[in-house]
């Protein structure tokens, strides 16, 4: 199966009021893991990689590792470029064979964040790439990006009509409450904002951050037509820490890697088939815009 884009999977999502997972990789074992969260649950789904994990594993590795997954992959597969910043590092993203990109100008002003995100927009459709956009500063740490509590502002819901129609973006990112990384208090999620800016466009909303916000609230969030829902921290922690069992539960002249990282995929692959399923797109697999 070939890699599909957000054009494929989201408008479909935010029509029928389910939401796509979108996962964070960082190499073979826990996007395989991805891959077969889904499959379980018959489910769409977005692997993720971020600028970072690209450098650590490669550009072209990174695409080839996907399009090998989407080869056997019994669900839709789109390869997402998360949180990149570096216009030149996304056009090299997109032609390597990414199906789907984050251009990520949200620390900018309003009228270059409009300007940066449109150029990839252009530079993206002669490769039938896909472009996400970000609105607002979530907070958090995601890869080399970070946001401090204080200087994250949320999404004004006016600026958003114009931002979309004038970018031509695919898919827009809102900050809303939501934060990178796992949350030192209870997350507070602006309901309200969410709702007028769903009213403003048509455009699908993503929620960014959603390792550590309660299931019922992501709920809500898609029940009023969020169409795609991030989680990387959850994963990372499931690859260490199961990782870490292995390593204290096989003995000391144990040295097949393989003993020690497939049940990191397995563990990956329950977590993601749990979110699918809480996120409605279970059995959605056959779905397309």
């Amino acid at each position: 199966m070939e890699l599909v884009t957000l054009r494929d999977i989201l408008p479909k999502a935010k029509k029928e009021y389910y939401a796509v997972g979108a996962f964070n990789f960082n190499g073979y074992e826990d996007a395989e893991g991805i891959q077969m969260g889904a499959e379980r649950a018959a489910s769409p789904v977005i692997l993720m990689a971020s600028q970072g994990a690209c450098q650590y594993i490669g550009l072209y590795e990174t695409v080839g590792i996907v399009k090998g997954i989407a080869k056997h992959s019994k669900v839709p597969v789109c390869l997402h470029l998360d949180h990149a910043t570096d216009c030149d590092f996304i056009k090299e993203a997109v032609k390597a064979g990414f199906s789907s990109v984050m251009v990520d100008a949200s620390a900018k002003e309003y009228e270059t964040n409009i300007r940066e995100s449109k150029a990839v927009v252009d530079f993206a459709r002669d490769y039938n790439c896909s472009v996400e956009a970000e609105l607002g500063k979530v907070g958090g740490k995601e890869d080399n990006i970070v946001v401090e509590d204080r200087s994250a502002t949320f999404t004004v819901p006016a600026d958003v009509p114009r931002y979309v129609d004038e970018t031509g973006i695919d898919a827009l990112a809102i900050a809303f409450g939501s934060v990178h990384g796992f949350y030192k208090s209870e997350p507070k999620l602006d309901f309200d904002r969410l709702a007028a800016v769903l009213k403003l466009t048509d455009c699908p909303i993503v929620l960014h951050g959603g390792t550590g916000i309660p299931i019922a609230d992501i709920q809500r969030c898609i029940g009023m037509g969020l169409a795609k829902v991030n989680v990387g921290t959850e994963l990372k922690a499931a690859f260490s820490n199961t990782l870490r069992k292995m390593c204290k539960e096989l003995p000391a002249e144990e040295f097949d890697p393989r003993k020690f990282l497939k049940p990191v995929k397995e563990a990956v692959s329950l977590i993601v088939k749990e979110k699918l399923e809480a996120f409605g797109s279970a059995g959605k697999a056959a779905d397309k815009a």
